[in-house]
């Protein structure tokens, strides 16, 4: 069975429940966000995606 979810609904639950039970502060989080936008715009970008791509493959079982 897979999933369709978008990463930004996905991220946002994440952040949301970090903010509620952990007690992150919210300016913590949008310097987290911030800050991954600003990597996606530098060398490493590729890496990332590959990295994304292959948990996304290995979650949803269709990695070979």
């Amino acid at each position: 069975m897979t999933v369709s979810l978008p990463l930004v609904f996905v991220l946002g639950v994440i952040a949301w429940a970090a903010i509620k039970f952990l007690g992150v502060r919210l300016w913590v989080a949008v310097v987290i966000a911030l800050f991954g936008f600003w990597l996606s715009h530098t060398f490493l970008a590729p890496v990332i995606e590959s990295g994304t791509r292959s948990g996304v493959d290995v979650v949803n079982g269709t990695h070979e």
